[in-house]
Parts: C-alpha cells; structure tokens; sequence
C-alpha cells in the first residue's frame, strides 16, 4: 500500500483545465415498450414517509417497550417474514414495468416459497450519499478528487424534490455530513465542507457497515451510493465480517468506482507496480461484491460521460421496484445465511419468462435482487 502511494503523483495540470461536466441529463424519458401488460391508469404515487435519522440514539426513547408486570401473559410473533426488493431491468438498464405476480417465483436455498404479498410502484428514494474522502488519493486539486466532486454533485442534481438524502463522508472514521433531507440547500451546504482531505488512511469497511447498520430500519426504498476507490487501509472490520454484516443490514449498495482510467494511464507508463495492481483489483471486486450480495449494482466509468447514464440507472432501479414477501419454509432461528433466487417463469410450463416488445422482439433482461438474507438467533 505504501509503494502504491508514492506512485500515485498528481496529474499534469493540464488535466485539472477540463471543463466541468455538463449538467448530467435525467435518462430517457419514455418508458421501455417491452412491458407485460397494460399499466393501470390513476395510479396514485406512494407518499414519501420520512425516514428516521441516522443518529439512532435520538429516536431510543419512542422505541423503549413499557415496563411489563411480572408474571403477565406477553405476547410473541414467531413467524419470519422476507421482503425481496425486485427490479427487472433491459440490457439498456431501463425498468420493465407491468409484470404480473404470478411470473415470480423466489428460490430460498433451493427451496420455492409462496409469495405472500406483491406490490409493484414508483415512489421516491431514500439514499444516504457515502464518499471516501481521504488524503490517500483526494489531495487537493487532484484528478481524483475533481471525479469524487463530479460524481457527488451529479448524483445530486438528479434527485426530485421529493427524495430524502444523507451525506457521509469518511476517512479514518465516518463523519455524517447532514441527516436525511429533502431540503437540498442543506444538502449542498455539507457538500463545502469537502474541500481538503485531512487522514491518509480510507476505512471503507467500517464506515460502509456503519451505514447499513444505521439506515437498516428505516422502511421503504432505501440505498447507499458509494463513491470510493474501493481500497481499505485500516478499518477494525475484516472483509469477511462486512460482508456478514451487510448482509444483515439488507440495505442495497450502489457503487461507483473512481479511478479507472488513471489508473490505466499510470499502469500504462509503468507507474504501477504488481502489489498496487493487484490492490486495485481486489477493491473493484470488494464493491461488487457488497452491491450483488445486498441486491445493489457496481458501475465502473471511465469517462466523465457514463456518469448521466449511471444516474440514470440507479434512480430507475431505486424509484420502479417489485416488492416481494414471503414466510420461508425454514423458520428455524439458526442465525446461518440462506441463498435467495429469484426467476421470472412461465406459470403454465415453469420454463424462464420471455419477454417480448411491441415488435415481437425478444428482450434481454436481468433481475436486480439480494441474494440471501441472514437469520434471526433465537430470543433469550
């Protein structure tokens, strides 16, 4: 990690003189053709409920149970119930809408389940906004830290008025920006505190699970977009236990990750040594590792131009979702991991779903979704 320090330099100044991206354009605005059915008209949009803050321990005192006699009958739900959020999107990243319930089927270790609730909308987004911010590559005036900058406020610029977003940054620790808002002059506002980067260190892990851990009870649509090389110095947590804990959170991770041109122009002059190459790699599949396994989405640009199109596609899969619930047939409180499937499928022959256009041409789809979830321990 050293050695990759001192071969990261700052770029030519010659690079920092490029105009500032255009404002980033909303995506295509028409909606994909290759739909099942027909949607229906006067559907009214899900108000948004404000999720709770980040900071947990304000809302400790509304959560605390009431003293409970000794000896009185008390009451407890052993029934374990799993919500599956679903897109389904084309080989474009558009939403396909209109899919009936009945062509879902969820897998859990191998096992169907019945699907006990459907839910299909647009509602808006939740999203706390994580940006590594660290002197390890966002020194001032850096190529780096313009792209951390150009992708932070972009990502902004593309939410409605009616979305809540949080911003964090972290170094060697998290620090929480602003709470979750729809007021986005205060959102802004954080956003001038980033200007020069303090600690060399970037402890993704810790500040990633820290997140997860504080958005895990808010409901609705939720998401962390994260903006970060993907490199972890010096976090307390491991891999393993991230992946573990993210995993519990069930909280979708949308990553972007920064430097991958510069780090093909370094590699090409033969800046970059093995160690640091290799470094890199593993952080690109670190995140997206954390985006499949928590039913999010990496992108990896090269160009300041994919940053619309990633926008894009992240608010597509965020505001247009299938909701899924199901009892699983294993309702042992074991804590273990269970692996989560879910196929779209023809309910007369159970062979995999095609999906058409208005032209009869077969569409190429994928299914966005987490895949497993963690059990509950057994209540002492």
């Amino acid at each position: 990690m050293r050695a990759m320090r001192r071969t990261l330099l700052l770029v030519p100044a010659i690079l920092l003189l490029l105009p500032w991206p255009a404002e980033p354009q909303a995506g295509p605005k028409s909606r994909p053709t290759e739909t099942v059915t027909r949607p229906r008209r006067g559907a009214k949009k899900a108000e948004p409920a404000k999720p709770p803050p980040i900071e947990s321990e304000i809302n400790k005192a509304k959560r605390e149970q009431p003293q409970i006699p000794a000896g009185a009958p008390t009451f407890r739900a052993e029934v374990l119930t799993v919500t599956v959020p679903v897109s389904v999107v084309d080989n474009r990243g558009r939403f396909i809408p209109n899919i009936p319930a009945d062509r879902f089927r969820i897998l859990e270790d191998k096992v169907p389940q019945k699907i006990t609730s459907f839910e299909m909308g647009e509602a808006p987004m939740t999203v706390c906004l994580v940006i590594e911010w660290s002197g390890l590559f966002q020194q001032y005036w850096t190529e780096t830290w313009y792209q951390t900058l150009t992708a932070a406020y972009g990502f902004l610029e593309t939410l409605k008025p009616e979305d809540y977003v949080a911003v964090v940054a972290y170094d060697m620790r998290p620090e929480i920006l602003t709470d979750f808002t729809t007021d986005k002059r205060e959102v802004y506002r954080a956003m001038q505190r980033l200007r020069i980067a303090a600690y060399s260190e970037s402890n993704l892990f810790d500040a990633v699970v820290d997140t997860a851990e504080r958005m895990a009870d808010i409901e609705g649509r939720k998401a962390i977009v994260l903006i970060s090389s993907g490199l972890d110095t010096f976090s307390k947590l491991n891999y393993g236990q991230t992946r573990r804990r993210l995993q519990m959170a069930g909280v979708p991770i949308y990553a972007i990750g920064l430097m991958q041109a510069l780090r093909e122009w370094y590699d090409a002059r033969g800046y970059l040594g093995p160690i640091a190459r290799m470094d890199f790699l593993q952080a690109d599949n670190q995140m997206r590792t954390f985006a499949k396994e928590t039913g999010g989405m990496a992108f990896f640009p090269r160009f300041y131009g994919e940053f619309p199109t990633i926008f894009a596609n992240i608010a597509q899969a965020l505001r247009n979702q299938y909701t899924l619930t199901y009892s699983p047939t294993n309702q042992a409180r074991d804590g273990s991991f269970r692996k989560i499937k879910v196929e779209l499928v023809n309910p007369a022959t159970g062979e995999k779903l095609r999906i058409v256009d208005q032209r009869g041409k077969t569409v190429k789809y994928r299914i966005i979704a987490k895949s497993g979830y963690r059990a509950p321990r057994p209540v002492e």
